[in-house]
């Protein structure tokens, strides 16, 4: 923390006027008596926490104080504090085709081949408010890191990635972007346009450009490799990929086994299963995570869990598409990384986290009995069980040492009038915005209000674009 003083400079001979800048002892800050705390541990943060710069300094167990001195005090009597959620899957672009109607109502294989026409329309114009929109988005719901699945490079979007980066770092928000690809178009068997597939010297040179470019330059940013799916890259692509990220050691990302339509495909495209797929091209490790995992046997689901993958479990895309629901229990206990994600804004069709983790809860006691999966788990999931699936260790938690990532929830909404329990009030009454934000350490969200915009000039923008996207496909 710097000190600003204004001094005469005369005294030493100097200009008239100086600016000196002297370094001062970071404040601390007290998050004082919360109405509840979840802080996805076994940690006792009942009384609040203490923060100093970019990291959680002290745990306040119940009824004690701290024991740091602290300068600053902010009064969370009123509000339920947790970790700021991390989001494990994304396509930001989606924005712009929510609720559209010639996609309306259709199985996966067939909305994507709706949409993929509209998307390959895409500019740079509207891929940034669709980045910047879903960010801001997902910020107001409390969460604090995001990750983004962007695979769709028509002619005129080259840099799609530099830009989300920018638009990341200008709002000071945490995130693993991932070079997405397609390079099975539909004269080579697979479902998308020839208009948005690359070749795979493009994608590799690209996805090394970006991680030497950003790969953790910075406390927030990350770059991870995500072949779209195994019905849009080769089995080449595939392991190029996985053999680019073992040299530079990033994650690697991609859709696996959503629907059983994509089973069926994998066995008639490649004569596997695709997780026997994914083995084959060197994927099944620890530093992978797959979006959706739903339509796995037992024998796979141990098989994943001995790998070490991570899985993100996509409750209300599921539902849309009536893909099926991920068996999050039995992949947990096998020693799978299970964490939470919106995805696309097409099929979910929103981009708040907080509603996701009552999506979660609802889902999974269709497949368990309500003494199986509870709001615990539904929250840790998009908490700690997400940090672990981006492999980001020090968020997801309320713990000495984490970044200070955190999000707080007010119960002043006539849903959750009459709510006895705080935290179960929040994922079973619908919480589905935060009153406050921060991100190492900044505060980005207060009283509901983000700070760093206006968030009616973006959603006037961000309208306009996906009105001008829809009538340059010819609707």
């Amino acid at each position: 923390m710097y000190l600003e003083l204004w001094v005469h400079g005369q005294i030493y001979g100097m200009h008239p006027l100086i600016r000196v800048r002297v370094m001062t002892k970071q404040s601390v800050l007290w998050i004082k008596s919360p109405l509840s705390t979840f802080t996805a541990n076994s940690e006792d943060a009942s009384n609040g926490i203490l923060i100093q710069g970019q990291t959680i300094l002290e745990l306040v167990p119940k009824g004690q104080s701290p024991k740091r001195q602290y300068d600053q005090i902010f009064d969370a009597s009123a509000h339920v504090l947790m970790p700021g959620m991390v989001n494990t899957h994304h396509h930001f672009y989606q924005t712009l085709t929510r609720a559209c109607p010639p996609a309306l109502n259709k199985k996966l294989f067939p909305w994507l081949q709706t949409l993929y026409p509209i998307w390959a329309k895409l500019t740079p114009e509207q891929h940034a408010l669709a980045t910047e929109l879903a960010m801001v988005e997902l910020l107001l719901s409390g969460c604090t890191t995001v990750s983004d699945h962007h695979y769709l490079f028509p002619e005129t979007l080259v840099n799609g990635i530099d830009q989300q980066v920018e638009v990341a770092q200008r709002l000071g928000m945490r995130a693993t972007f991932t070079r997405g690809s397609m390079s099975l178009g539909q004269d080579q068997g697979g479902l998308p346009p020839q208009s948005v597939v690359q070749s795979e010297e493009t994608i590799m040179d690209d996805s090394a450009r970006l991680i030497q470019a950003y790969h953790q330059k910075d406390d927030l940013i990350e770059i991870a490799l995500a072949p779209c799916s195994p019905f849009s890259v080769t089995q080449d692509l595939m392991k190029s990929t996985a053999a680019l990220a073992k040299e530079f050691d990033v994650n690697i990302h991609t859709h696996l086994a959503e629907t059983e339509d994509e089973n069926n495909f994998c066995l008639e495209m490649f004569g596997q299963r695709p997780l026997d797929y994914l083995e084959t091209v060197g994927w099944l490790h620890n530093k992978t995570w797959l979006a959706h995992g739903i339509h796995f046997n037992d024998v796979e689901v141990k098989r994943l869990g001995a790998a070490k993958v991570g899985i993100c479990h996509c409750p209300s895309s599921n539902m849309v598409l009536a893909s099926g629901i991920a068996r999050v229990k039995e992949l947990e206990a096998a020693g799978v990384r299970v964490g939470l994600g919106v995805d696309g804004s097409a099929s979910n069709d929103h981009s708040n986290l907080m509603q996701e983790i009552r999506q979660a809860l609802c889902i999974q006691r269709l497949r368990y009995q309500a003494d199986e999966f509870t709001h615990l788990d539904a929250l840790n999931l998009a908490t700690k069980g997400s940090a672990q699936v981006l492999n980001r260790p020090n968020i997801g938690q309320l713990a000495v040492g984490m970044k200070a990532d955190l999000a707080l929830y007010k119960l002043d909404e006539p849903r959750f009038s009459g709510s006895h329990d705080p935290l179960a009030a929040m994922v079973l009454c619908g919480a589905h915005k935060a009153d406050a934000v921060m991100i190492n350490g900044q505060w980005k969200v207060q009283q509901g209000v983000w700070l760093e915009g206006e968030i009616a000039e973006l959603m006037q923008k961000h309208t306009a674009a996906a009105k001008a996207l829809f009538q340059s496909a010819g609707y």
